[in-house]
């Protein structure tokens, strides 16, 4: 055998092992660096706080109204919340008058 035909032999065998090795890598690179891989959890864990956030302001703003809702509700009104919101939309408050939220959980 010749020096030529050994290298290419061996360059022959090493072949297949040099693809698995280089697939194996690929693979490993994906797990890591991919958009559902290791760096990417950071990212999805801070998204999660963040709409977790909003969630809980929504929530609120849910009670809010909700709140608000049953105070107009057709069968048992509230009526300075009936009084407060007819003068609101009419446009017949006066500029010197001032309306008062008042926190729905508060009783008068």
């Amino acid at each position: 055998m010749t020096q030529r035909h050994k290298v290419r032999k061996s360059v022959n065998r090493a072949i297949g092992p040099t693809v698995a090795v280089i697939a194996v890598l690929a693979m490993i690179g994906y797990i890591i660096f991919g958009p559902t891989g290791l760096y990417a959890w950071g990212d999805y864990r801070q998204s999660v706080e963040k709409k977790r956030v909003v969630l809980t302001e929504l929530t609120k703003r849910q009670k809010d109204l909700q709140n608000r809702v049953n105070l107009l509700d057709g069968r048992r009104v509230d009526p300075d919340l009936a009084d407060e919101y007819v003068r609101e939309k009419l446009g017949v408050m006066h500029p010197d008058e001032i309306a008062i939220p008042m926190d729905g959980n508060e009783k008068p």
